[in-house]
């Protein structure tokens, strides 16, 4: 993918505004950027020339600080394609976006996951559910839709929400992101308008990106969802599908009412836009308020409701669901029998224990969460009083809006404080958002007060030095 040197210059933004030679300033945000994920690697960088010409720069500027990226191991030279990105072999914990969470950046505080540990239970299903797994050995071991034990009980579960629901409707994936690339694959082709919120999780646009659609990121609004202008949004674009999170909105913590799900539900069947919810984190209500009915209530034949354990459960179970409408459950199993075969039997059986007994295990995962959060919440108000935010009353994170725009300086800055941060910018299809951070409260409350100290001192020394230089004029 060729990078063109306009685009390139958006993406840095106010590089320049920091303390160093020049050619450092640059080569450090090019490489956090390379590192956060919003340029691939194999991305082609424009020619030195090109980027001089878009800075405003020097020559001896940029080819000092691709030659900084080379020697770091972040860009190729490649005869006949330029500059390409890289990812070096080895990448320390705190700069590797796939690194493992609570393993890989053991003694770091790390802000990157929103996911908390495994509920108390977890040792005791697997134990039960080993018991169950003989009967399965006799077979091949292959359920493309999944075990009927699970599907039954994820769709007892919407039935208890209110939404009539049958074992047929239910497809076990391998996750939730797995479901959402799967029903992306299955309701568009390539060039099919997707439309998604912004802020929104990043993996799963870069999914549908992946499938070859083109994304539509409507902005959420400091009170929530702007429904005129989603409205407005879906006539204007026409999308093929959707992909929304109305419960406890990953990253903001905004939970959608149930009239302005009914009133988007109407404008999607209007634009016959297949809407892709996911619920991932619909069980982590914090605060005992009553939650809105299932999105898929106002429309159970145009709505693919996703849902997962691992949030609420554990993540490493790595099992989600769709719930399909009946007129495209072939369709939708057609497209995951090209991404994988069935999820594995003992996990499901696990799962399906777990659902059995989530009366029992749920309320106490949520008061877990909630003093959390608040540890997060006491913290920031002690360190960080600066910063702002809207106390969400579920979810797993807090979606903060800082000062200044230095939300990529302040991942680089934390980074040699023991602090692992997403850039805000991350969370947005369309870039910007530079002056947010989401921040999970999913380490221990003592962790979470002392990562916010660490935090704190990392702003401070980046907006605490001298004032920022606002133009790259006369830089050498």
């Amino acid at each position: 993918m060729n990078l063109p040197a306009s685009t390139l210059s958006g993406l840095l933004g106010a590089w320049s505004d920091g303390a160093g030679p020049a050619y450092r300033l640059l080569a450090e945000r090019l490489r956090l950027l390379i590192a956060d994920g919003r340029i691939m690697p194999g991305s082609r960088l424009p020619s030195e020339r090109e980027l001089t010409d878009a800075l405003g720069v020097s020559r001896t500027t940029v080819a000092s600080a691709y030659r900084e990226l080379r020697d770091s191991g972040y860009l190729l030279s490649r005869r006949g394609s330029g500059s390409v990105t890289a990812l070096p072999s080895r990448i320390e914990p705190e700069l590797g976006r796939h690194h493992a969470p609570g393993i890989d950046a053991d003694g770091l505080y790390d802000f990157t996951c929103a996911a908390p540990g495994a509920v108390p239970g977890i040792s005791s299903a697997v134990a039960e559910a080993a018991a169950d797994l003989p009967v399965h050995l006799a077979t091949p071991g292959y359920h493309p839709q999944g075990l009927p034990v699970l599907r039954e009980e994820i769709a007892a579960a919407y039935d208890e929400r209110g939404l009539p629901t049958t074992p047929d409707q239910i497809i076990i994936t391998a996750g939730a992101l797995a479901a959402t690339s799967i029903a992306v694959r299955a309701i568009t082709q390539i060039g099919d308008r997707v439309l998604t919120e912004s802020p929104t999780h990043p993996n799963s646009v870069d999914a549908i990106r992946r499938s070859g659609c083109r994304v539509v990121a409507v902005p959420i609004s400091p009170g929530g969802w702007d429904l005129p202008l989603l409205e407005a949004t879906i006539r204007q674009t026409a999308p093929r599908a959707a992909w929304m999170v109305v419960d406890f909105q990953n990253p903001t913590g905004w939970l959608m009412s149930a009239a302005d799900r009914q009133r988007l539900a109407i404008a999607f069947a209007r634009a016959r836009t297949t809407a892709i919810v996911d619920e991932t984190l619909f069980e982590l209500s914090l605060d005992g308020q009553e939650m809105p009915p299932p999105f898929a209530s106002y429309d159970p034949a145009g709505v693919i409701t996703v849902g997962s354990v691992s949030k609420s459960f554990w993540g490493g179970l790595r099992i989600g669901w769709m719930r399909v409408p009946d007129p495209l459950i072939a369709r939708v199993l057609d497209a995951k029998a090209s991404m994988d075969l069935g999820a594995p039997v003992l996990d499901q059986l696990v799962v399906a224990g777990l659902l059995r007994r989530r009366a029992e295990l749920l309320p106490e995962r949520r008061r877990d969460i909630a003093r959390r959060r608040d540890a997060l919440v006491s913290a920031l108000s002690e360190f960080l009083p600066s910063w702002r935010f809207q106390l969400p009353g579920g979810g797993l994170s807090l979606w903060c809006e800082l000062p200044e725009p230095v939300g990529s300086s302040l991942v680089g800055v934390a980074q040699r404080h023991g602090v692992l941060l997403v850039a805000g910018s991350r969370f947005s299809p369309d870039g910007g958002l530079e002056s947010f951070l989401r921040l999970p409260f999913t380490l221990a409350p003592d962790a979470l007060r002392d990562g916010v100290r660490q935090l704190a001192a990392s702003y401070a020394s980046l907006t605490s030095g001298p004032p920022p230089r606002r133009t790259a004029a006369m830089i050498a």
